[in-house]
Parts: structure tokens; sequence; C-alpha cells
């Protein structure tokens, strides 16, 4: 399920019509993910008693809508403000539930016993642990429930299989970072093997804000081998049969594995599709400026909303190379968006005219380079105004650490599509979608000469990124170890990377922070992204 944060009527609408299709099928039993009711993750929303109350609702009205679909069991992801003895509790306490319907009735209810408290996960700021099992029976199979982070510890899947389970049932909500399909299928794989369980994974599509989730929901046997497993990245209805006489057996289809390149591109084409569309903009502006990151956002927003609602503007200034006109007009022709050509010129000079007599004696600096960036971000905004459309942010998660951006300029925007991308692999994107066509939108879209020259921000004469930081493979290198791994930079070093290059990095990242805050939000698609996964403080004295 794609399900919206909020909007319980829409989300156990999705479940009846999920339902009634699955019965006619023949199935009788139907999981759905984590907190399907509400969304996840629904953050302070889950502080707010109506929230809760709405909630609450729903899940009856869906009770209701299925209680003529005789010996159909329907498991339902949803917050509660009660406890799994029924009792009535304060608001304070809430339990991350999953309810069993059949036939009108609740037949079993289990709460969430792990909470996850790390990377993006703030579970036990919103919710009490469960404290028992859940093992209820289905045309004779005892089925145990588990929720998301409960499969990832032995004890909850080995009471389950104590108090009778056959088979193990996972609920989640689990978002996407590049290489978690791996991670996930190898822990349960642990599950099935320490109980002796065939286990099914039912997981959630979709995303929310920052965070993606990319379905690829399956099933184990009790010996650990995939017997089943959906696409990645498409809502659907997954079938499984499950053979109480060949040992609990399930059988479904297996699709196959994509690569990293695939599952990524996938991953940021899904999160544009829904911030936009869940939140309602008709259209998306960006500055496409000749060079790689603006490209393969334009690439990105073609293969999420399709050419007519993108609108692209090129704007150039006086450091703007030709070919970076001729590449921008040439990507725009083949992806066929709507393109404008504004420069900025007039504006840049007179803004220098009305500085200059307090900058007089001043030799010319970065602050002549921002100031073409916010020319730039001021007139993007602008056209967001009038149109209503919203601005796609163009910068990697490179320029990100290492403050290789500007505040108001650049920056200027709504949505950071790939804030979370490193520049070398924004060059293996750009290089795997020239040679792939996923959507069947557009064949090779990004100019060859966009991949291959030399990256730089055009904002003063024979400009590259490589004057100011170093080769991005090595910049790439120290980022990951440093804030993805935790590294020290004295361990870095120790690997093989220079002492100066190690310093200079980590040194732009600690004094960035205070840019990053005032970034907008974009993709998570790493283990460890500057958001919810990165919280320091930016006055601070401390140096390691």
């Amino acid at each position: 399920m794609n399900v919206v944060v909020g909007d319980m009527a829409g989300n156990a609408q999705k479940i009846i019509d999920a339902a009634t299709q699955a019965y006619q099928m023949g199935s009788r039993l139907l999981l759905t993910p984590e907190l399907a009711i509400c969304g996840y993750p629904a953050e302070d929303l889950l502080l707010r008693p109506s929230f809760i109350q709405a909630c609450d609702d729903a899940l009856e009205h869906v009770k209701l809508a299925l209680a003529h679909l005789k010996d159909l069991y329907v498991v339902v992801g949803h917050p509660c403000g009660s406890g799994t003895s029924g009792r009535s509790v304060s608001w304070s306490e809430r339990y991350n539930r999953a309810s069993v319907l059949s036939e009108g009735h609740c037949v079993a209810s289990y709460d969430k016993r792990e909470l996850p408290n790390y990377q993006v996960f703030d579970e036990r700021r919103y919710f009490t642990p469960g404290t028992h099992s859940c093992v209820f029976d289905v045309h004779g199979v005892r089925m145990g429930l588990l929720i998301c982070e409960d499969a990832w510890f032995e004890a909850p899947a080995r009471d389950a299989k104590d108090q009778g389970a056959q088979v193990l049932l996972v609920l989640n909500a689990s978002p996407f970072h590049m290489g978690k399909g791996q991670e996930r299928e190898q822990e349960m794989k642990s599950r099935a093997l320490q109980t002796g369980l065939p286990l099914v994974y039912a997981h959630m599509v979709g995303a929310q804000d920052e965070v993606v989730f990319e379905g690829g929901s399956f099933a184990l046997s009790s010996t650990g081998e995939v017997m089943a497993r959906a696409a990645c990245f498409e809502e659907v209805i997954f079938p499984l049969t499950l053979d109480p006489a060949q040992n609990f057996s399930i059988q479904g289809e297996v699709a196959p594995v994509t690569s990293l390149e695939e599952d990524l591109w996938r991953a940021l084409v899904m999160g544009v599709r829904d911030y936009v569309q869940k939140n309602g903009f008709p259209s998306v502006l960006l500055g496409l400026s000749g060079g790689i990151d603006s490209a393969l956002v334009l690439a990105i927003a073609l293969d999420a909303l399709g050419h007519q609602r993108i609108h692209a503007v090129m704007m150039p200034s006086p450091y703007t190379a030709d070919i970076s006109l001729v590449d921008a007009r040439d990507m725009a022709a083949r992806v066929n968006v709507q393109y404008s050509e504004l420069s900025i010129l007039p504006e840049f000079e007179a803004f220098k005219a009305t500085l200059a007599p307090l900058f007089e004696g001043r030799a010319e600096d970065a602050t002549e380079e921002n100031i073409q960036a916010r020319i730039r971000g001021t007139l993007l905004m602008a056209l967001s105004n009038k149109m209503g459309a919203i601005v796609l942010t163009t910068g990697n998660k490179s320029e990100m650490a290492t403050g290789y951006c500007t505040l108001y300029g650049d920056m200027a925007g709504g949505f950071a599509v790939i804030k979370d991308v490193a520049k070398t692999m924004v060059f293996r994107l750009a290089k795997w979608r020239n040679q792939h066509n996923p959507f069947n939108t557009v064949s090779d879209p990004i100019p060859e000469r966009i991949i291959t020259r030399p990256p730089s921000a055009e904002l003063r004469a024979d400009q590259t990124d490589q004057d100011s930081l170093p080769p991005y493979d090595i910049l790439d290198g120290i980022l990951s170890l440093y804030m993805e791994e935790d590294h020290s930079a004295q361990e870095i070093v120790a690997m093989g990377y220079a002492k100066e290059q190690v310093d200079l990095v980590t040194r732009l990242i600690r004094i960035n922070e205070y840019k990053r805050r005032q970034a907008p939000i974009g993709l998570r698609v790493t283990h460890r992204s500057f958001g919810k996964d990165w919280r320091y403080p930016i006055t601070s004295k401390f140096r390691a």
C-alpha cells in the first residue's frame, strides 16, 4: 500500500478495496503494512487525541465494511490509545498495534514490542512497548504476528513460536536506503532459521516527506529460502499460497533483485512523484544550468511527472559558458519540457551598483558569486509564487556536506531531490539513466558532454569545483567514512587518505551545519542523511 499520512478515510478505503479484491481472488488472509490506517511516520500527529480518535473511527469503518466477507481475516496496522488488555489508559500511553479483523469483529491484536529509536526513527517518543505475543487461527493454521523491528530481535519471534505459531507474519514500514532490501531479507532469514517457521514480510510502498518505502514484500521458507518476492516500488496486491500439508510451504511469484542504480533511481522518482502529488502541486520548476546536477534532477522529474508538468529555467550570467547554454537547450529539447532563458546580467549589475559605495576598496570575492546564485533563487521563487509550482533544488550531498552551495541562492526551493546523493553517485546515475529507460519516457535524456565535462558553478571566470574542493572520488570517500560510518579523522588518514584533505573535508562538514539547517527537505537514500539521521549543534567548541 501507498498511504498518505493523516488521510484515514482514504487509507481505510484502500484497505477495504484491497480486501474485497483479495477475497474475490480467493484469499482468506490479507496483511496490510505497519500503521496503514494513519500512514508512517505520522510524527507528532500521534500526540493529538483527535488523531488517535480518527484512527479508531477509520478502523471501525473498515471492520464494519468487511463484515459480510465470510471467513476473511484482515490484519490492519494502526495506532491505539489502549493496551493489549483493553484497559482504558491515558493519552500518554499509545501503542503501535496490529488488529485482526474478521466478520465485523476484532478477533486478536498485537502491540509492537521493540520500538526503534535510531536513524530516522523516534518511536519511543510516541509509543509504549507491548508486552504480549499474538497468535491467532486462520482455518486451522496458527499465525504469529510481529511488527517491523520486532523481527530484528530473537525474543518476539521465539515467544510467538512458544505460543504455537506455525507461520510468522511481519507488518512493516521500513524506510529505503541503498542496500536495505538485501539486509532485510538476510535478517528475516535469521528469524526463519531461528524458529524453523516460514515468514511473510508485508511492506509499505511510497514516499512520505523525506523517506521512501520500496515495497518488495516477500515470503521465506522455514529454512530461509526466498519463496516469493513482489516487485519493488509498485503498489500491488501480492497473492501467496500457503500449503499446511507441505510443512506450511509458501508459493508466489519471485521478482528478480534489481541493481543498486535502478533501486536508487526508482526511489528518487517515487519520492518526487509522491511529494508533488500528495501535496497538491500542479507542476515543478528547476534551474537548468547545463551542469550534471540539474540535468539529473530534470531526468528524475521527467520520469516522475512527465514532461507536461516541468518548467526548466536557464539563467545565464556573465560567466556562463556558451556550451552550458547549448547543452541546457539540448536537454530541454530532448525531454520536451517548457524551457525559458532569463539573463541575470541586468540584476547582477544593479546589485553591484547599489552595493558599490559600501564595497569600495574591497576586491571581488565569493560575495559576488553568491549574489548571482541569490538572483537565480529569487527569480525561481517568483515564478513559483506566480505559477503555484514547487521549485526542485539541485544540490547534491557532497555540496551539502562541504557548504559548496549558497543560502537563499541555489539552496532556495521546496524539495531537494538529490541532497543525499553524493557527486560520484550523481555521475553513476546519469550514465545509468542514459543506458536505461525504466519508465518509457525519453531514451538518452542527458547530453553526453554534460556528463564528461569538469563540473563548475560558473560564478567566476574559468572556475571548476576542484578549485575549492578535493577531487570528488576523494571527497566522497572521506564523507562516507566520516559522516555515514562515524570513523574519526585519524582512522580515515590511516586508511590512506591525505591528512590535509581529511582535515579540510571534516572542517567543512563541521562549519556548514548552519546552512544545512536552512536547506529544504529532501529525499533520504543512504542509511545516514543530513536531516533526521544527523543531529549536530551549530554552536559547538568540540574538536576531536
